[in-house]
């Protein structure tokens, strides 16, 4: 039986208008959000990734009615954002990255307020707040000044005005940055409680938090949707890995790439002075950066199976060829790997960059930083390209 879908994206773009000339003809814009398309079910936790800039908060800021798409469609349950903006921001409750509190208030008195701005009935205003409080922790608190609280509570304070009138959807951006270790286990267990009775979207940059939290992962990169899976299918994916092998005598690397499964070998490092050779096989089925699919990866024990074949066939290789094998095992991926080989477009051009910009800076250091740093920068720029 499928779950209710509550969220429904389709086609989202946002572009920001950088100059525009006479008559309004558009010269120069920025495309924050490009085609984006997915769903969120009932019950839920989609984990939001992206780095910088991706345009995570900007699809935050349309999906709960705070900008306005340029292109494409957004349905909360069932109901067109555009068209239904009243009834469709009634069933969403929202925490942006900086919470919308008023520190001068206490907790209650800013409950009270938020409670009233979702059209809570006077009747069942005090059993909102306390419901709300309890739920985040605040039961003792209520009667404190909201800027007294340590940062870690009023993040509590911002999440509790955010479901204080019990939403289908709560959409949370980045509600552990500045916090505490602490204070992060403290609200990563809250937002996991809600995703019992909630449907949850939270962005974060913490990647470790997401595989805690959620139950579904979506990265976005330069405004395109390049990832979708659930945590299952994560996880299987992660267990896809590169294999090493450690020999006392030179490999021939071309005898394994002879193999059908191999996508590239990598001469890692001597382990017995000039003799030995330690090498990384990196296999074909891995997702590439342009995959935003997982389904043709190893996500199924027909695919885990092929990894172990493959690490027979290289035995065999190895003791046929005579390379002295020693040691062969796998190196799982991790959310980082992943995450890396989807928002990194050329590393290599990055690291020549930064290169080249560290040894100039360092050359003139005499002029004023911040002139240095504008000439330099596109210096190493157009050296990068060459």
């Amino acid at each position: 039986m499928e779950r209710e879908i509550l969220i429904e994206v389709k086609q989202l773009s946002r572009a920001f208008v950088k100059n525009k000339g006479f008559y309004g003809k558009i010269h120069d814009q920025t495309i924050a959000v490009d085609d984006i398309s997915f769903n969120l079910q009932r019950g839920e936790v989609l984990g939001f990734l992206g780095p910088n800039g991706a345009g995570k908060s900007t699809t935050m800021q349309m999906l709960t009615g705070n900008l306005a798409p340029s292109h494409g469609s957004i349905k909360i349950g069932g109901l067109d954002l555009m068209d239904n903006p009243i009834e469709a921001k009634a069933m969403i409750g929202y925490l942006p990255d900086t919470p919308p509190l008023y520190k001068e208030l206490t907790v209650d008195e800013y409950l009270a307020y938020c409670a009233r701005l979702n059209k809570i009935s006077n009747h069942k205003l005090q059993q909102a707040i306390n419901t709300s409080k309890e739920r985040c922790g605040l039961t003792e608190h209520g009667k404190r000044v909201i800027n007294n609280l340590s940062k870690g509570y009023q993040q509590r304070v911002g999440i509790a005005q955010a479901i204080i009138h019990s939403p289908d959807i709560v959409i949370l951006d980045e509600p552990t940055v500045g916090l505490d270790p602490i204070q992060m286990i403290a609200i990563r267990k809250l937002i996991k409680e809600l995703g019992e009775t909630h449907s949850v979207m939270l962005s974060s940059h913490i990647l470790p938090e997401i595989q805690t939290i959620c139950n579904n992962v979506q990265i976005i990169n330069q405004g395109k949707l390049v990832f979708n899976a659930s945590i299952e299918q994560l996880n299987h994916h992660m267990q896809t890995h590169s294999i090493r092998m450690k020999c006392r005598h030179k490999v021939d690397v071309k005898k394994i790439k002879l193999l059908d499964t191999i996508q590239s070998v990598e001469i890692e490092q001597n382990t017995m002075g000039d003799e030995g050779d330690s090498i990384i096989i990196h296999c074909s089925h891995q997702h590439s950066s342009n995959d935003s699919s997982l389904k043709d990866s190893l996500l199924t024990e027909k695919g885990q199976n092929a990894a172990i074949d493959l690490s027979q066939q290289l035995i065999s290789i190895a003791e046929q060829q005579q390379w002295g094998l020693y040691e062969i095992y796998s190196e799982k991926q991790t959310l980082e790997d992943i995450f890396m080989s989807l928002t990194c477009v050329d590393p290599t051009h990055e690291a020549r960059l930064g290169a080249r910009l560290g040894a100039r800076l360092g050359a003139r250091l005499g002029a004023s930083r911040e002139k240095a740093l504008l000439e330099t920068t596109e210096e190493a720029r157009q050296g990068a390209d060459t």
